[in-house]
């Protein structure tokens, strides 16, 4: 097992959900039969909404403040923040800086916010881990967070929620060390927005195969075989999560039994909150993971891409769990109607305007 001072990883998780819910059964009573066969094929109970004062940057900072407090490290200390986010609230000023300020970081570090659809926050990870790894800094943070988008009426709009989890990367009292890390990244259009649109646009079947299978099956695949491990050889598995099926089918394709997959799996709770999606399905895991525990996560993000992990819990996991473990935080919910959720989306206002 990993000691902690011979490994570069995880010192310290936090994560975030608005406490707002809106049931696919909601969201189907208003667009008929076609909403409820649609609802029923996503597997995705109800998900979690922004309340009108929260955004990109108030769940990062709240994520980030977690994390900071189960670390237990100087914010001075972290030399790079990196938030990954394609629902970012400015498009030129970046949300990293606001949450360096408000965890009170700055001034003497390196902030960017990273785009990549939904692995943007697994990408940030994978520069944290770079530059501790390197020496180039004692601890880096990555955040991934969305407040997605859906345009009313499509299948979307049943999954796209809101949400993120924060990670503090260093090399002393690590308490899940980061064995290893790769990506599979090609050229797949199979969901896109361009400037000024206020909805993404998808490729509908495609977006399943051959861009989240082949991508997620390839880095999985890569990562096991570099390794030389097998889906035995680990304890939870953390899949993207779009939906509540194509986790499951995933990891059902590459061997892992459906016990690996569920402690991960938030998205029939809560949706797809897209960049925060891995981050989130990851953190609840290392809440419950004992020393010794392997894991593997892999990300999704559109365009496409998977950022894959093998991670271990270390013998410190036990000793400084996380004060804030997710599953429990997610029973303090409130449930809304379609036109509460409708109007702290703005969408009655948007849709109003553009007739």
């Amino acid at each position: 097992m990993t000691s902690k001072t011979d490994s570069t990883g995880i010192v310290g998780w936090g994560a975030y959900v608005p406490r707002f819910r809106v049931t696919a059964h909601e969201i189907a009573q208003i667009w008929g039969d076609e909403g409820d066969r649609m609802s029923r094929g996503l597997n995705v109970v109800e998900k979690s909404v922004p309340g009108m004062d929260e955004d990109v940057v108030t769940i990062s900072v709240e994520a980030a403040r977690n994390a900071v407090a189960h670390a237990g490290v100087e914010p001075q200390t972290i030399g790079a923040i990196y938030v990954g986010s394609e629902s970012h609230p400015y498009v030129v000023k970046p949300t990293a800086t606001i949450v360096a300020e408000a965890i009170s970081a700055t001034p003497d570090l390196t902030a960017a916010d990273m785009e990549f659809a939904c692995k943007a926050g697994t990408a940030g990870m994978q520069a944290c881990f770079s530059h501790v790894k390197s020496g180039n800094m004692t601890h880096a943070l990555a955040v991934g967070a969305d407040t997605s988008q859906g345009k009313p009426g499509d299948a979307l709009e049943y999954t796209a929620s809101a949400g993120g989890a924060a990670y503090i990367l260093g090399r002393e009292n690590v308490l899940a060390e980061i064995q290893d890390t790769l990506s599979f990244t090609t050229d797949t259009p199979d969901f896109w927005r361009r400037e000024g649109q206020e909805f993404p646009r998808h490729g509908s079947r495609f977006t399943g195969a051959p861009a989240y299978f082949r991508h997620v099956s390839s880095a999985a695949k890569n990562i096991l075989e570099k390794n030389n491990l097998t889906p035995k050889d680990f304890d939870f598995a953390v899949f993207h999560q779009p939906n509540g099926r194509f986790p499951r089918r995933v990891a059902a394709k590459l061997g892992f039994e459906k016990k690996q997959v569920e402690e991960g799996l938030l998205t029939p709770l809560i949706g797809n909150t897209y960049s925060g999606a891995t981050p989130l399905g990851l953190s609840a895991v290392l809440d419950v993971a004992k020393p010794g525990h392997r894991i593997l996560a892999v990300s999704y993000g559109s365009g496409a891409g998977s950022d894959a992990f093998i991670i271990e819990a270390t013998e410190l996991i036990s000793d400084k769990r996380n004060p804030k473990p997710i599953r429990p935080t997610l029973e303090d919910k409130t449930y809304i109607s379609y036109a509460q959720y409708a109007k702290y989306k703005s969408k009655i206002l948007e849709v109003g305007l553009k007739k």
